[in-house]
């Protein structure tokens, strides 16, 4: 057995052995203890001297105090999502999900057989955006990135994947062509659209360009399919609200610009939404095109 896999399964046997604890709690509880550990934990690594940063660059005008004050709600609300998703069959059906909002305003596109592109950030638990999607009776088709650890990714599919029950898909060059087929079948795709694109469109992001995936946008403005933008806003007892907002995507002569006119608004209306409730936001994550990490 090499060093690599010895670590594999370690971590392996480790998230099992967490997972096995949570479960014997209630969510409630599981979700609380993950994170405050994670609050108390996380900020002596060296991604938390990352979040620091950039929160101090997005928020200039706040005290080295107010800053950390939201870095370690940060943590502490990833500690949470992280027990969280190892219960999600138990948060979808537990009524802890408010999806009117979401139910609302995807119905109407539905019925007139369009595809929705629905986005979403690293916020509040991203994981709840399927499952309301889920209970307003759409099926979604999602996108994933593979986690080194085989074993580790394998877990964590087989939670993820029943709330995407037309495909749970690691990214790659097929694969957007088979969400391409999908969105313009009528279909929706549920995507986080936060994160660094090497390669993407440079658009504002709190102020300074941020390297941002275009596809959304060019799913919608080549499909005429709806753009939106959900909001998973996190409450407190574990309970969840989806916001929703459909962006403006333009149809003029020049494809190229339409695709960086709806890319900027998309990332505009995230940011929005993060700067509502900062303390939510995945904010180590080296979202402004630094070296990989």
């Amino acid at each position: 057995m090499t060093a690599t896999t010895f670590k594999y399964w370690l971590e392996y046997l480790g998230l099992r052995a967490v997972s096995g604890i949570l479960s014997l709690m209630p969510i409630e509880t599981a979700s609380h203890l993950s994170g405050k550990f994670w609050r108390l934990v996380a900020p002596w690594f060296f991604r938390h001297k990352r979040a620091l940063t950039h929160l101090r660059e997005a928020y200039p005008e706040k005290t080295q105090a107010e800053i950390e004050t939201i870095a370690r709600d940060m943590w502490e609300c990833l500690g949470r999502v992280f027990a969280e998703t190892l219960r999600l069959p138990e948060l979808y059906k537990s009524g802890r999900i408010d999806s009117a909002e979401l139910c609302a305003a995807v119905a109407p596109i539905i019925a007139q057989g369009k595809g929705v592109v629905m986005c979403s950030a690293h916020q509040g638990n991203w994981e709840v955006g399927a499952l309301g999607l889920m209970q307003c009776g759409v099926e979604p088709t999602g996108i994933y990135r593979h986690v080194k650890n085989p074993m580790v990714d394998q877990f964590l599919l087989d939670l993820r994947a029943p709330f995407y029950p037309t495909g749970l898909m690691a990214k790659g060059p097929e694969t957007a062509m088979r969400l391409m087929r999908h969105v313009k079948r009528g279909g929706c795709l549920a995507i986080l659209a936060d994160l660094r694109e090497w390669g993407g469109l440079d658009v504002p992001f709190f102020g300074r360009p941020a390297p941002s995936t275009p596809f959304p946008a060019i799913l919608a403005r080549n499909l005429d399919s709806a753009l939106c933008v959900a909001q998973i806003v996190r409450d407190d007892h574990v309970r969840f609200r989806i916001r929703v907002q459909q962006i403006d995507v333009p149809h003029t002569d020049d494809k190229d610009a339409d695709i960086l006119v709806a890319t900027a608004r998309l990332q505009a209306a995230i940011e929005s939404n993060i700067r509502s409730r900062p303390e939510h936001w995945m904010w180590a994550h080296q979202r402004w095109g630094l070296a990989p990490d």
